[in-house]
């Protein structure tokens, strides 16, 4: 990875919105990525700075949307934000078939999202950022280019199941001890729970295992102890999976 970022990474179930300050490593002669793929969706948006996505056949330069799993090249200057969206969720789905239609990239039309990512880049220049509009804006976004309607409120015995799990971090966790102690089946709670989130139990946990390990981490803790706290073998596997999922290495990440 040859770009360093600066910033902050805000997660929710299925997504997460960084924002970031895109700057040459020392000794770099260029600020581009080399190949990588991820299983997430990426949402490219320039802040007031300059992105650019490349496969071997197509570039888009400006705002753009990358499938999950394809090979690309990232290369950016000044602030810019990347959403991240599971593809497996109910607006994953939706982006993939609204914007993507199985090509590998696309450009974002203007019309989709007007006016959300100048209130972004307006959001992320005040002196005190508040991160709770960042992540509404966030959510408007991901809602906008997929085409849904605002999230209704989550079933209780989901809230609970959810703050069961978020408890749990730091060892094992299964969908039959989470549903036991709302009182359900695993199987009423494994469909409820697609139902009303969108996703597995097991990939909203492994993001709640992720939030946990990058919440640590940009506190100044090392990569080590923030994966073994969040419920990772090891950093390794937490890399691993960090990796896979966005494409770059934490530790190249800075985090406020």
């Amino acid at each position: 990875m040859k770009v360093a970022g600066r910033g902050r990474i805000l997660f929710w179930e299925g997504a997460s919105l960084w924002i970031m300050k895109v700057q040459l490593s020392p000794g770099a002669s260029t600020n581009a990525t080399d190949f990588h793929s991820h299983h997430a969706i990426q949402i490219t948006l320039s802040l007031g700075g300059q992105c650019e996505l490349r496969t071997k056949d197509k570039a888009i330069l400006g705002d753009v949307v990358v499938a999950p799993d394809v090979s690309h090249i990232f290369e950016a200057s000044g602030q810019i934000a990347l959403l991240f969206v599971e593809p497996e969720s109910q607006s994953g789905r939706a982006i993939l078939k609204n914007l993507l239609a199985e090509a590998p990239l696309a450009p974002i039309p203007e019309k989709l999202i007007p006016n959300l990512i100048e209130q972004l880049a307006t959001a992320c220049c005040l002196p005190t950022v508040d991160e709770e509009s960042l992540e509404a804006l966030g959510r408007s976004i991901v809602r906008g280019l997929a085409g849904v309607a605002d999230a209704r409120l989550l079933d209780e015995r989901i809230r609970k199941i959810i703050g069961f799990a978020a408890s749990h971090l730091d060892g094992p966790i299964s969908l039959g001890a989470a549903a036991k102690h709302v009182g359900l089946s695993t199987s009423r709670a494994r469909h409820l729970f697609v139902e009303q989130v969108g996703l597995p139990f097991r990939t909203y946990l492994l993001w709640l295992r992720i939030i946990k390990a990058l919440n640590i981490y940009s506190t100044g803790q090392s990569l080590t102890y923030a994966a073994h706290e969040a419920g990772f073998a090891d950093s390794a596997h937490f890399s691993r999976t960090f990796r896979r999922m966005f494409g770059v290495r934490a530790d190249a990440l800075q985090l406020s």
